[in-house]
């Protein structure tokens, strides 16, 4: 490839009321119920609320949480007089949960709304676990887009990328996720991931084969987001391909439309041993995940928004992986696609990948 020609590949392009109370117990049965008091002044306000939202005209986000706040405030009537055995934690719990309930899409949110997302995430761990965590919503920095560079000559399989990987990013212990896959080739075979061994459990480097990673290669033009129904997904001005998880419906739609096999789902809980999560979080990144919906390397947001290389790069011991900014000149990922010759997987596709792959 000539010393310019990967510049033209578009990556300059865009960097521009219920049956008990809140104490658990059966109405009636705790002092404070009575059939004309409390419980009467909560259905009052509730009433109240669904008339103050449908006669009001407003759009459909802002009718939701008019009306959230209506509910709530009818079930704090309600259960008053319980705050001291349902205590003011639970409360703020329940508050917490009905708001995140109702969010909108991270896109689609002001900046002081990403931040009170992140406030109440963080906040609702405390709630659970009585334990602190550190959430980012840090944005893309001008002038930034991230690219990836993998050595095919010095990875020698060890796998220590994978594992700094999964710790990295709280990913499910119990299913075994991991979002990048070391395939074992056969020398002389070329790319044939039909023959390629991803499970492979013997001493390496193995005579007589190479090694060649993979994971989501962050396109410029990603086939994984124009089939979301939902948005949940979408390319951010860095070239991070991101997801919203508590937008994301599960429909696998984009798993389906990936051709490097780059995105993973939760079939179940998520669970990570308390004293093993990575507490250093950002929303579109590594934050604890919930069942059913899509995952996928980030390259590490959490880590390359805050001048880091992703924990990938940092694990490799063979110096393998190479990661930086495009649009720097001066940057190792620049001098290497200028000075070697690179190739990306399925170039014919117009996917445009930001992850190449070299030999020395």
């Amino acid at each position: 490839m000539s010393d310019k020609k990967w510049f033209s590949l578009n990556i300059g392009k865009e960097h521009k009321a219920s049956s008990k109370c809140g104490c658990g117990n059966a109405s009636g049965s705790c002092n404070s119920h009575d059939s004309g008091g409390n419980a009467g002044i909560g259905e009052e306000r509730v009433k109240d609320g669904f008339e103050q939202v449908f006669e009001v005209k407003m759009d459909r986000r802002s009718a939701f949480r008019k009306l959230t706040a209506s509910l709530m405030i009818g079930a704090g009537a309600v259960s008053t007089s319980c705050s001291m055995v349902a205590g003011d934690e639970a409360k703020e719990k329940a508050q917490i949960d009905w708001e995140e309930q109702f969010k909108g899409n991270y896109k689609l949110m002001t900046d002081d709304e990403k931040k009170a997302t992140v406030d109440r995430l963080v906040r609702s761990y405390q709630l659970r676990t009585g334990k602190n965590i550190k959430m980012s919503s840090k944005d893309a920095q001008e002038g930034v887009l991230f690219g990836y560079a993998f050595n095919i000559s010095k990875c020698q399989g060890y796998m220590d990328c994978v594992t700094a990987c999964v710790k990295e990013n709280n990913q499910d212990r119990n299913s075994q996720m991991e979002y990048i896959r070391i395939h074992e080739m056969k020398d002389g075979k070329g790319l044939d991931f039909g023959e390629a061994d991803d499970n492979y459990y013997h001493e390496v480097p193995a005579e007589g084969h190479f090694y060649l990673g993979t994971q989501c290669f962050h396109c410029d033009n990603p086939p994984c987001v124009d089939v979301c129904p939902v948005q949940a997904t979408w390319r951010e001005d860095d070239g991070l391909v991101v997801v919203d998880y508590d937008w994301c419906v599960g429909c696998r739609y984009c798993m389906a439309a990936c051709p490097y096999d780059g995105r993973r789902f939760n079939w179940s809980t998520p669970e990570v041993p308390e004293e093993e999560i990575n507490k250093n979080q950002h929303y579109l990144g590594n934050r604890l995940r919930k069942k059913g919906v899509m995952e996928k390397c980030t390259f590490c947001v959490q880590r390359s928004r805050s001048g880091q290389n992703p924990a990938c790069v940092e694990a490799c011991p063979t110096g393998a992986r190479i990661f930086g900014n495009l649009l720097d000149p001066n940057s190792t990922i620049r001098w290497v696609l200028e000075n070697k010759k690179v190739f990306r997987l399925k170039e014919d596709l117009g996917t445009e990948p930001k992850f190449w792959y070299f030999m020395d």
